[in-house]
């Protein structure tokens, strides 16, 4: 056997930097504890390349005294602690003493401190001390941390794309920001601010510093306490969701953790007012004695064990459930008819809707297109339409600069309560007669008898009956075609009289930019339009009208839930869900020539059994079934005198 030894005191710094420092956002959330420990009042931090040329933190906090400063550097060296019980009440966010020591294994570290004497200055170059000098004087600590993994190069292999390592810092010092509102932050990267806060206490004006002024007006205060618990924060009306869990934020006596069972607590105290698939935005503060919970169990300390998690998760759920209940849930629909921006009156080429046919039916098709001018326009969909009220200061003038060009022709689509069903029977520009669909695929023939419900078609053959379900029929004939359309992209895109305004946090905004490509395959073309949103002034010709931004939304959240989808199973996203909001729904009539349509197009598809999501979309009855279930048929061996 090998003989056993103590590792050198740099390979084990190398080591603990493997738990400690996993990326440049490591780095970041450790050094801007520290700060926040030290009592800053302001912490700014400076990123290049993403963090891996350069992490700078400056704080204005009480810096370390000059007798201390290589101590500091020193594994499992720390002043937050100085005994076991200390373990049990940690006050504190850094206490573990690793993380000086762990970053300076693995890059360059330069440190300025000072209590308000004459400070200190010392660089460090993979864990060995390189210099130590006086400094300035101001009161506070500047860490700079460059060419960081540069002697531990398997980890560079292991980062992503620089855009979705600067959104990991981002979002880190969001969280930050969200836990100490009372602390004022800025985040630059490479000469862009992305960040700043006010440091008053705010935290409702640090939810607007990240998530935009449009998300604040729908954010609630929400409040419940207990004997050791007080509990507290913001949390979204259910009309104002996301896609993953990632915008719930909890925030335990100052420090954001991860807890599953929590975050639970969150989505159930909405009930059934949340869509499923659907998130709400929240930041939830937790304040409890700290004699009730253990930090001490993982490295990076957002995995915390809290003895009191049941009751917390109640105040939480009890707290929502309250705030909600004194709300009115009802959307504002007054926000659907702000004015769109003046613009001269010019003629378009715009499809409209067939106005000849009685109100009460379904127009099958749209008319031809018809020259109208804009003033003769219908009311422009408000979900396109955006107010200058609506935008930040950097982006009016841009905006008013769009409408100096000429548009193109821009279709207003048929939004009748039948739309859905217009949709799918313009799907083919033709249709194979009813024999060849039946004999190439073998599905029956159907001929209609009725509806059940506004949901069920009842048909039959000549020797069984079947019920379809209407909207996993068409989910599936829709999905086939968008299918198709996605997966051969055109060039024909639709020209929006006024362009869609998407907004973003920083985060979100680094990882979206960094699969424009992706979304480009697809037909979405986004531009930067001021800081953190993107402008979209055409979209394919297979959106729905009404639905564009509500599309282009849902796509992008796919990518922000799944940083690594691929294109194939973005196109698959992509399709079942416009097959969805494109299908008739339950409780809607149909007329007979509808019902037969659909039926026609069901037997065309590749699998007609099926919708997407794998429901059917019939089943059958024979006729031995339904003789079995009036007891028309029992025992085999009985005589048909027996029976009748």
């Amino acid at each position: 056997m090998k003989k056993i030894r103590e590792l050198p005191t740099i390979l084990a710094n190398q080591i603990a930097a493997g738990e400690v420092v996993e990326r440049p956002a490591s780095v970041v959330k450790e050094l801007v504890e520290n700060a926040i420990d030290a009592d800053s009042t302001e912490i700014d931090v400076t990123i290049e390349n993403s963090g891996l040329k350069l992490i700078k933190v400056v704080d204005d906090g009480n810096g370390i005294d000059k007798s201390q400063v290589q101590t500091a550097f020193l594994r499992h060296a720390t002043s937050k602690i100085s005994e076991q019980r200390d373990l049990f009440r940690v006050r504190t966010l850094g206490f573990r003493g690793e993380a000086l020591p762990s970053i300076s294994s693995v890059a360059d570290v330069t440190m300025k401190t000072s209590t308000g004497s004459v400070g200190t200055e010392v660089t460090y170059k993979g864990g060995k001390l390189v210099s130590q000098q006086a400094s300035e004087s101001r009161k506070g600590t500047t860490v700079a941390v460059s060419s960081l993994f540069y002697n531990t190069p398997a980890r560079l292999k292991y980062l992503s794309s620089p855009n979705t390592e600067l959104s990991k810092i981002s979002d880190i010092v969001n969280r930050l920001a969200l836990s100490h509102p009372e602390v004022a932050f800025s985040l630059i990267s490479n000469g862009r601010e992305l960040l700043r806060t006010s440091g008053r206490g705010d935290l409702l004006q640090v939810l607007g510093s990240i998530y935009g002024v449009k998300t604040i007006a729908k954010m609630q205060p929400i409040k419940g306490d207990d004997l050791d618990i007080k509990i507290g924060g913001y949390v979204s009306l259910p009309e104002l969701t996301r896609s993953s869990r990632n915008y719930i934020s909890l925030i335990l006596n100052g420090r954001f953790i991860r807890n599953f069972p929590l975050t639970k607590a969150v989505i159930n105290g909405y009930g059934s007012k949340l869509m499923i698939g659907r998130f709400p935005i929240a930041v939830i503060t937790i304040n409890a004695d700290p004699a009730l919970i253990d930090v001490n169990v993982h490295p990076t300390k957002q995995e915390v064990r809290i003895s009191d998690e049941p009751k917390i998760g109640s105040l939480i759920s009890t707290a929502i459930q309250q705030m909600l209940s004194d709300k009115n849930l009802i959307p504002d629909a007054t926000r659907d008819f702000k004015k769109p921006f003046d613009a001269t009156p010019r003629q378009f080429n715009v499809p409209i809707a067939d106005q000849s046919r009685p109100a009460d039916q379904a127009p099958l098709f749209t008319a031809k297109p018809q020259p109208v001018s804009v003033a003769d326009q219908p009311e422009v969909d408000p979900i396109v339409v955006r107010t200058k009220e609506d935008l930040k200061s950097d982006q009016v003038a841009k905006f008013d600069s769009l409408l100096e060009a000429e548009p193109t022709s821009v279709p207003i689509f048929d939004n009748s309560s039948h739309s859905s069903f217009s949709d799918a029977a313009s799907i083919t520009k033709s249709q194979p007669k009813q024999s060849e669909l039946v004999a190439e695929s073998g599905f029956p023939q159907l001929e209609y008898i009725g509806q059940i419900h506004g949901t069920y078609l009842v048909a039959q053959t000549a020797e069984n009956m079947y019920l379809v379900d209407q909207h996993a029929a068409q989910e599936r004939i829709n999905y086939e075609h968008y299918r198709k359309a996605i997966g051969e992209v055109s060039e024909d895109q639709q020209k929006l009289l006024v362009p869609i305004v998407l907004d973003y946090s920083t985060a979100d905004f680094l990882l979206i930019s960094d699969h424009f490509d992706l979304l480009k395959k697809l037909g979405i073309h986004l531009e930067p339009f001021g800081q953190n949103s993107f402008i979209v002034r055409e979209h394919p010709m297979w959106f729905k009208a009404g639905q564009e931004e509500d599309t282009i939304r849902e796509m992008i959240d796919w990518i922000l839930s799944d940083h690594k989808i691929s294109v194939a199973a973005f196109r698959e996203k992509t399709a079942i869900m416009m097959s969805c909001k494109r299908a008739i729904k339950a409780n809607h009539h149909l007329d007979q020539r509808q019902a037969q349509a659909l039926l026609q197009r069901l037997p065309s598809c590749e699998n007609p059994y099926n919708c997407p999501h794998g429901r059917p979309t019939l089943v059958k009855f024979s006729n031995e079934d339904i003789e079995k279930m009036f007891k028309r048929i029992q025992d085999s061996h009985r005589t048909d005198e027996e029976i009748f």
